[in-house]
C-alpha cells in the first residue's frame, strides 16, 4: 500500500484518467471470489468493554466527525509540508463509533432479527455512524431492521450533494472499516453462492429494487438489472424476506465443504495453530527473572490443545526437544548464517519433538524456562551477539515441518494462522539481518539498509506461509526498531515496546497468542454516485485483481490484508467527483478471508446514506469523535519523525482555522470567526491530539514514538480514540465513577482519578485522600479494578501507573508511581517549575486552571459542587506552566471556541 519503509500503510489508489485532472479508480484486476466454506463458531469479542461499574457521565463528549483531507500525492514516502486548505483534498476516513453522545466504549450488537411486519412507513436504521432504509420495488416497502454494526463507521451520517462543499479539505468525508471484528450475536450466514451484479460485481443486498414477477434485481452501485435464476420471484415482500441478503445489512456467505483439492480437516488435537516462542538468552539476571515469571504464566494460560515450540537465540540457535521430560534438551544450530536445507531437514526429520500440545508438554516447558541462565560475559547489552534473524528462520521451518506430510496423497494442515512470538531484549547484531554493535561503524548505514530489507523479506515469507510474527521487546537496551519493525509488519504481526519483562509484557504475551486471526484476507470496496476512495491507511496492500472476465465494469478497490484481526482497522478517505443528484448514496464492503477453522468466509456489509443540500444538516450529522480519529490518522501518517510531528501541530492549527472560516460565522465588527456549534467537541479532541503523546513532547525517544505511531495507524476505533483523547473517571463514594472532561481541574485533593490514555492508564490520588490510609486503600483498589476492566481485552495491554500525592501544596510535591502488581516504587519530585516525570501525567490533561471561573464552570461543571474553600485550595495547588489552555489556544488562532454541548 505505500512506502515499504514506513511503519504503516497509506496509499492513494490508482485511478484511470478520464480527464487530465481526475482519474477514476481503475477496475480491479482479475479475481473471482469463491464462496466461503465455513461457519465459524462465535469467537469471543476482543473489543474494549466498558466497565461493569456504574459510570455517571454528566459532561460527556459527543462524537461528531469531520474528516480531514489529505493531498493528492500518490504516496506518502516523504512528509509533505503543512496542507494549504484551498483546493479539494482527500477527506480522511474515520473509524466507527456507537453512541454519538458518549465516548465510553459500548458493546456492539450484530444485525438484528428481521421484522416481519408490513408497516408502510420507513424505519430509520442507525448504527451510530449511518442511517439506512430498506428500498425494494413492487410490493416491498422501505422497512429496515433496527440494529447496530461495529464494522463500519462513517465520518457523517449524511453526504453533501454539491461537490465543492463535500470536498472541503479541512472537513472531508470517509469511513473506518474493521473487517476482522466479531459481533456478539454472530452475523447471519448464507450457505450458498451469492447473487452478484454481472456488471460491477456488487452483491445483492437489502437496498436492491426487486422485480417480483421476474426475480430481477437492480444493483445499487451501478444501477444495472441482474437475473437471480428465478430465486427472487415472489408474490409478496414477505416471501423475499426469507433471503437473508434481502433483509439484513450484514451477512456472511459460507459453505460447509471446503473446496480446496486434497484438503481434509485435521483432528481437534491439531486444530489449534502452533505458537513458537523465540527467546533472547542474552539477558541480565533482573530481566531474566521477570521473563521467566512471564513465561511460566504464559504456558499455564494456554489451552491444552495449543501446540508450542521453544527456540532460544544468542550466538547460536537452540531448538528445545519437548519429548524430554527429565531434562531440558535442545538441538543447537549456528547463528552466523541462515540454516541450510540439509541442517533443517536433519532437524525436522530427527527424533526430537519441537511442536507439542500443551497437555503433553506443560511440565517440560516449565522445566525449560526454569533452566534458563543469565548472560555471564562482561559485555554491554548492546554489544552482545544475537542471531535473531536465524532464530526466526528456524522457527518458521519448524512450523512448516516437512514440505508435505503425505498420507495417501493428502496434505494435512493446522487451522488458522501460526504465530511466532519474539521476546527480544536487544538488537539483532549477529548473522543474517544484523547490524553492527556500534552506530559509529563506517559501514552502518549500508548494513542497516540491507538488514531492513532482509527482515521485510523474512516477514513476507512468513506471511506466505500463514505465519504471523509478533515482536515483543523489553528492557533498557535499544533494540533498533527500524530493523525489527519490518519483520512484524510484513507478516501481519505487531511490534510492542515494554519497560521490562514484567506484568505488562506477560499480559501482552498471553493476549498476542490468544487473539484470533484469519488469513488470506481480501477487502473489496465499492461506492456509488461518483464517490471515489482517494486514500487508504491500514495494515494491508493494494491488490491488483483482474475480474473483468466475470464483471465487465468492476471499479472496486481491492486491498490485500496482511492478517484479519479485530484489533485492526482501515481508514478510508473519500471525495465526490461530481455533484450528486440522487437522494441516497451506497457503499458496499466485502471481506473475504479464511477463518481460524480454515473455512472460507465472505462477509458483506452494505450501507446507505441520505444526501442533503443543507450545510447545517450535514454538520449536524458529523460525528466529532470519529472525525478526530480520522484527522489524527491522516496527520500521523505524515508525522514520520519528531520534526514532522512539530510541523503537524501547525497543520492542526490551520485545520481549525479553515473549518471556522468555511463553516463558522464571522463576529460582527471583528476579524474573529466562531467555530461551528455543531462541531463543538472536535476542536477539544484535536487539542488533545496536539498536546498528547502522538504529536506532543511527552515521548522523547524516537523508537517509542515510531512504535506508538504505527500502533495508532492500524488500531481499531476504540483504541485510536483513547490514544487521541484520554478518558477521565473520578471515583465516588460507594465505588462508583463519574466521567469528567480530561481537564487538570479533576486533580482535586480529596479525589481519586483514573485517566485512560490508550497505551497508558493512570491512577491519581489527591493529597487529602492519600493521607487517609483506609479511604485511599479502598479508592486505589476500586481504581485498579476499573482500570483492569477498561483494558481487559485491549491489545497491546497498557501500562497501569498509580500516582499518590503526599504534599499537595509544598514547593516540592512528591509522587509515588507504582506499577500495578509489581513491587517497584519510584519517587518523583515535582518542583515548582515542573519536573518531566510529573508533566508526563499532567501534560495529558487540558490545563484549564488559568481560565476565568465562568469558563471553567462551563467546561467543567463539576466545579459547581465544590465549596469556595475547596476551589481556593484547588487553584492554589497548581504549578503554572507555559502551556496555553484550550480557550487560549483557540483565541490565538482568531477563532472563538464553541460552547460545550
Amino acid at each position: 500500500m505505500a512506502n515499504p519503509t514506513q511503519p504503516n500503510v497509506g496509499f492513494t489508489p490508482e485511478r484511470e484518467s478520464a480527464t487530465p485532472e481526475k482519474n477514476p479508480i481503475p477496475p480491479p484486476r482479475n479475481f473471482v471470489p469463491s464462496p466461503p466454506g465455513f461457519p465459524p463458531p462465535k469467537l469471543p469479542s476482543q473489543q474494549d468493554q466498558a466497565s461493569s461499574r456504574p459510570v455517571k457521565t454528566p459532561n460527556v463528549v459527543s462524537p461528531a466527525n469531520g474528516v480531514t483531507t489529505g493531498s493528492s500525492v500518490p504516496h506518502l514516502s516523504t512528509p509533505p509540508g503543512p496542507p494549504v486548505f484551498t483546493s479539494p483534498v482527500r477527506p480522511a476516513a474515520v473509524p466507527f463509533r456507537t453512541s454519538p453522545a458518549s465516548p465510553q466504549p459500548l458493546a456492539f450488537s450484530s444485525v438484528s432479527s428481521l421484522p416481519t411486519s408490513t408497516s408502510s412507513s420507513p424505519l430509520q436504521f442507525s448504527n451510530g455512524s449511518f442511517e439506512l432504509q430498506h428500498q425494494v420495488s413492487d410490493s416491498i416497502d422501505d422497512n429496515v431492521p433496527v440494529g447496530e454494526s461495529s464494522f463500519v463507521l462513517f465520518s457523517a451520517r449524511k453526504v453533501l450533494k454539491q461537490k465543492k462543499q463535500a470536498n472541503v479539505p479541512s472537513l472531508g468525508f470517509g469511513a473506518l472499516v474493521s473487517p476482522g471484528r466479531e459481533v456478539s450475536m454472530g452475523p447471519q450466514v448464507i450457505q450458498r453462492d451469492p447473487h452478484r451484479c454481472q456488471s460491477c460485481g456488487a452483491y445483492a443486498n437489502i437496498y436492491c429494487n426487486i422485480l417480483l414477477g421476474s426475480g430481477q434485481w437492480q444493483c445499487v452501485i451501478c444501477r444495472k438489472l441482474n437475473g437471480s435464476d428465478g430465486e427472487y420471484i415472489a408474490h409478496s415482500k414477505e416471501d423475499l424476506r426469507r433471503f437473508l441478503e434481502l433483509s439484513s445489512t450484514m451477512f456472511d456467505y459460507a459453505q460447509n465443504e471446503n473446496k480446496r483439492p486434497g484438503f481434509v480437516p485435521v483432528s481437534d488435537s491439531r486444530m489449534s495453530a502452533p505458537i513458537v516462542l523465540v527467546i533472547d538468552e542474552c539477558l541480565d539476571e533482573p530481566h531474566l527473572h521477570h521473563l521467566q515469571s512471564s513465561l511460566h504464566a504464559f504456558v499455564d494460560s494456554l489451552p491444552p490443545t495449543t501446540r508450542l515450540g521453544i527456540v532460544l537465540y544468542g550466538r547460536t540457535v537452540s531448538v528445545y526437544d519437548l519429548s524430554e521430560e527429565s531434562m531440558a534438551s535442545a538441538d543447537v544450530l549456528p547463528g552466523e548464517k541462515s540454516p541450510s536445507q540439509e541442517s533443517l531437514k536433519a532437524l525436522i526429520y530427527g527424533t526430537g519433538i519441537y511442536l507439542s500440545p500443551m497437555h503433553a508438554s506443560l511440565a517440560v516447558a516449565h522445566s525449560i524456562f526454569s533452566s534458563l541462565r543469565a548472560y555471564k560475559l562482561n559485555i554491554p547489552e548492546a554489544s552482545r551477539d544475537r542471531c535473531l534473524g536465524t532464530a526466526v528462520e528456524v522457527a518458521l521451518a519448524i512450523i512448516q515441518g516437512p514440505s508435505a506430510d503425505l498420507s495417501r496423497g493428502v496434505v494435512k494442515r493446522s487451522g488458522g494462522n501460526s504465530r511466532i512470538i519474539v521476546c527480544a531484549g536487544g538488537p539483532n547484531t549477529y548473522g543474517p539481518g544484523s547490524v553492527p554493535h556500534s552506530f559509529s561503524h563506517p559501514n552502518y548505514p549500508y548494513r542497516e539498509k540491507t538488514a531492513i530489507k532482509w527482515m521485510e523479506n523474512l516477514g513476507r515469507e512468513a506471511h506466505r506461509h500463514n505465519t504471523i510474527i509478533d515482536v515483543l521487546c523489553a528492557g533498557t537496551c535499544p533494540v533498533r526498531v527500524p530493523i525489527l519493525h519490518p519483520l512484524a509488519k510484513a507478516s501481519g504481526g505487531v511490534f510492542v515496546l515494554h519497560d521490562d519483562f514484567g506484568e505488562a509484557f506477560g499480559v501482552n504475551l498471553q493476549r498476542a497468542s490468544a487473539r484470533s486471526a484469519g488469513s488470506h484476507g481480501l477487502l473489496e470496496l465499492r461506492t456509488s454516485d461518483n464517490i471515489v476512495i482517494t486514500q487508504v491507511i491500514g495494515p494491508g496492500e493494494e491488490s491488483h485483481v483482474d475480474t473483468h472476465e466475470t464483471f465487465k465494469n468492476d471499479t472496486a478497490l481491492y486491498i490485500q490484508m496482511l492478517s484479519v484481526e479485530e484489533t485492526q482497522s482501515f481508514s478510508l478517505s473519500m471525495e465526490t467527483e461530481g455533484d450528486i443528484k440522487s437522494d441516497f448514496v451506497f457503499f458496499q464492503f466485502a471481506i473475504q478471508y479464511s477463518n481460524v477453522y480454515q473455512a472460507d468466509v465472505s462477509r458483506v456489509i452494505t450501507v446507505r446514506l441520505p444526501t442533503v443540500d443543507s450545510i447545517s444538516a450535514y454538520l449536524e450529522s458529523v460525528q466529532d469523535e470519529v472525525a478526530s480519529v480520522l484527522i489524527a490518522k491522516r496527520t500521523l501518517l505524515r508525522a514520520i519523525n519528531h520534526s514532522d510531528a512539530i510541523d503537524m501541530r501547525t497543520t492542526i492549527d490551520e485545520r481549525i482555522k479553515d473549518i471556522a472560516l468555511k463553516f463558522g460565522s464571522q463576529l460582527p465588527k471583528s476579524k474573529l470567526h466562531s467555530f461551528p456549534k455543531e462541531l463543538a467537541l472536535l476542536p477539544e479532541l484535536l487539542f488533545h491530539l496536539r498536546r498528547g503523546p502522538l504529536l506532543g513532547s511527552i515521548i522523547g525517544h524516537e523508537d517509542e514514538r515510531s512504535v506508538l505511531r504505527n500502533l495508532f495507524l492500524n488500531a481499531s476505533f476504540d483504541l485510536s480514540l483513547r490514544m487521541v483523547a484520554p478518558r477521565c473517571l473520578m471515583h465516588r463514594e460507594g465505588g462508583t465513577f463519574e466521567e469528567l472532561p480530561a481537564y487538570d481541574l479533576a486533580m482535586q485533593s480529596d479525589a481519586a482519578v483514573v485517566l485512560d490514555h490508550g497505551t497508558d492508564v493512570f491512577i491519581w490520588l489527591g493529597a487529602e485522600l492519600a493521607a487517609d490510609e483506609g479511604r485511599s486503600a479502598a479508592a486505589l483498589a476500586a481504581c485498579r479494578t476499573l482500570a483492569e476492566e477498561l483494558t481487559e481485552c485491549r491489545f497491546p495491554a497498557p501500562r497501569i501507573l498509580a500516582f499518590k500525592v503526599n504534599f499537595l501544596y509544598a514547593h516540592h510535591t512528591q509522587f509515588h508511581i507504582l506499577l500495578i502488581r509489581q513491587t517497584i516504587t519510584i519517587s518523583l519530585h515535582l518542583k515548582q517549575e515542573g519536573s518531566s516525570q510529573a508533566r508526563y501525567f499532567v501534560s495529558r490533561l487540558i490545563p484549564a486552571h488559568k481560565d476565568p471561573p465562568y469558563e471553567q464552570e462551563a467546561r467543567f461543571p463539576q466545579l459547581r459542587s465544590l465549596t469556595s474553600e475547596q476551589r481556593t485550595k484547588l487553584k492554589a495547588s497548581f504549578v503554572h506552566f507555559d502551556d496555553p489552555s484550550f480557550c487560549e489556544w483557540m483565541r490565538s488562532l482568531k477563532v472563538v471556541p464553541p460552547q460545550p454541548s
